[in-house]
């Protein structure tokens, strides 16, 4: 299969810090490529060295003639100056040629404008907020028409909303694509194939066909396969080592292979276990004081009014023990402000809000703005000296950074020159550090890996105090929230299950999807209800059953692919896992067309 564009046995340093080294893998024509790996792999590093943004220390990147590559970057570099409209036609004109070059420019820019929600695309793109900023980014690298779109973290800054958008945009697209991301179902649902970058891999990298959650089953398997392997040869090199280590009258014996033999199972039990070492998770345990109080904040009736817009109104909530709430909502729907009205920095126009007696309360702060930029990360970790004291018992700076998988040549580095996920990560250490009953985080996992992400979770479930979560990761919501509050924008919210059900309420209500910009409060969708014919009608009756019978096939098929003797029959396993993957596409088929009648009996189809 040809390749859009490749490289071969490149390599990456900064410094003293190797990115990654002999790195080979190539991108074609359909890929639908979820690229994932810990902070610090070399994901971005990679994507901009195959977009020619930098150069590699050594290999090559290869582009096919003629293919057009876009690059869609962790944080925009948008011209405030310009208007919405100025933006698209300059990246579509770009892509036209001919003598109608401008006025197909305007007319991809108009598309792509309607496509982002846009609907007024003569506002300055100065004025957009940072989820709107992200939604022209996109829809820039789109006008520009790529056979092969990068993208560093397209989520990022996007609400569950935007986060659909993008989804509905990937699902069908007709380009081929390489997404980085750490939101697990949204992975999930865009992708075909998924790529781990990372050293414990023999080439720097695991790829996968299939979707996030083929790769964690494979990657567990070569791993422990890995590991193994390991201790085989370790067991090996040492019989080898006391063989050589015999007394004279078994050295004369000695056969010069096997020297040669013992020095060649060092150099691989010594690479393996370097291998093996990759892998580090920082270690999250946050700190409760010993509180036994049923109730620790109070919140009744409680409303915010911005510029006369009612954010939220008459909003109750009671935090306690042992408990985690999720809150929910669009950019601008006031979940920051709900957060910081809880942390006492912000007063409610209206209601009122009690605390415990001696409450103490963090809040994690999207904005990072709690860190100096300047500061060393050393005083960043450590304020009062050389060592800190966590659960009462004092831990020196160089082994608290080791804890958060800090080296220690970067205690002397300042917070700006580190990345986004480390920043994150020295937040986290720095709340763990403190005895509190309540933790408020807002969006506390933007640029942390998904292993990372995990630990977070752990840490967090064993919390004894309350835990109040702004996130759009749909997989830690589900994982951690008892419950979640979703609010509308528009001085509405409600109590949900889960974010599932608040975006079944949000798609039913008519108030998600929305979401244009400068769009009025309440705005309804006047499509025109579209019925279902009478063999649609039988064919939705009979989905459910349908997909369960699907699913009872595919599982009954996994089950067969785990047996031993087909495990150890490599053509048997190969039809077998075949048989998987089409079972798996008719499911996801099964469920793609499921939607696709709900929404067309609801009305809210495309129309």
């Amino acid at each position: 299969m040809s390749h859009l564009v490749s490289c071969q046995s490149i390599s990456k340093a900064f410094g003293a810090q190797e990115l990654f080294s002999g790195i080979t893998i190539g991108f074609s024509r359909g890929e639908r490529l979820g690229l994932i790996g810990p902070n610090g792999a070399g994901k971005s590093t990679l994507m901009k060295i195959l977009c020619g943004i930098e150069a590699p220390d050594s290999g090559k990147v290869f582009v096919t003639k003629g293919v057009r590559l876009g690059y869609l970057a962790q944080e925009d570099d948008l011209d405030d100056a310009q208007t919405v409209e100025e933006c698209l036609v300059q990246a579509a004109a770009g892509a036209s040629a001919g003598k109608d070059a401008w006025e197909e420019a305007y007319a991809e820019a108009r598309r792509a404008a309607g496509m982002c929600g846009f609907l007024d695309p003569g506002r300055r793109v100065g004025d957009l907020s940072g989820g709107w900023r992200k939604r022209l980014a996109v829809g820039r690298a789109l006008a520009a028409a790529p056979d092969l779109l990068m993208m560093d973290e397209p989520t990022n800054h996007l609400d569950m909303e935007g986060v659909l958008w993008l989804e509905n945009i990937l699902r069908s697209a007709r380009f081929a694509f390489v997404v980085i991301s750490h939101d697990r179902v949204f992975l999930n649902n865009v992708t075909n194939r998924m790529v781990e970058l990372s050293r414990r891999y023999p080439g720097g990298y695991l790829r996968v066909e299939g979707s996030y959650q083929e790769l964690v089953r494979r990657k567990k398997e070569l791993l422990d396969a890995q590991e193994k392997t390991q201790a085989s040869l370790a067991n090996k090199l040492r019989r080898e080592l006391e063989w050589l280590a015999r007394g004279p009258k078994a050295r004369t014996g000695k056969a010069r292979f096997r020297v040669h033999e013992a020095g060649r199972l060092r150099r691989n039990v010594e690479a393996l276990r370097e291998r093996n070492a990759h892998g580090g998770k920082i270690g999250v345990a946050f700190t409760a004081t010993e509180r036994k109080t049923k109730k620790l904040v109070t919140v009744r009736g409680v409303g915010k009014t911005y510029d006369g817009r009612p954010v939220f109104t008459g909003l109750d909530l009671t935090l306690a023990p042992s408990t985690c709430v999720g809150i929910l909502g669009n950019n601008g729907s006031g979940k920051t402000t709900l957060m910081h009205i809880l942390a006492g920095r912000v007063a409610p126009d209206q209601g009122t809000v009690k605390y415990a007696d001696g409450l103490k309360i963090a809040l994690f702060d999207q904005k990072r703005q709690d860190l100096d930029q300047e500061q060393t990360l050393r005083r960043a970790l450590a304020p009062d000296g050389d060592s800190i004291v966590y659960q009462g018992r004092g831990v020196h700076v160089v082994g608290w950074a080791k804890r958060f998988l800090f080296r220690p040549d970067q205690l002397d580095m300042p917070v700006a020159r580190l990345s986004g996920g480390e920043q994150a990560r020295i937040l986290l250490a720095n709340l763990m550090r403190l005895e509190v009953d309540v933790l408020l985080l807002d969006e506390p996992t933007n640029d942390l890996d998904i292993p990372s992400l995990d630990v977070l979770a752990e840490g967090l479930e064993a919390f004894p105090g309350a835990v109040v979560l702004v996130s759009h990761d749909r997989f830690l919501l589900g994982r951690l929230a008892d419950y979640v509050i979703g609010l509308d924008g528009r001085g509405g919210w409600g109590r949900y299950a889960d974010a599932a059900q608040w975006l079944a309420a949000m798609k039913e209500s008519g108030k998600k999807g929305g979401g244009k910009a400068g769009s009025g409060a309440g705005r309804k969708d006047k499509a025109r209800r579209k019925k279902l014919t009478l063999g649609e009608e039988l064919e939705l009756a009979g989905m459910e059953e349908a997909i369960a019978g699907a699913e009872e096939a595919l599982a009954a098929k996994e089950r067969e692919m785990e047996r031993p003797d087909v495990r150890t029959d490599a053509d048997r396993l190969a039809a077998c896992w075949e048989e998987v993957r089409r079972r798996r596409d008719e499911v996801e088929r099964l469920y793609a067309r499921w939607e696709e009648l709900e929404d067309k009996a609801s009305g809210t189809g495309a129309g």
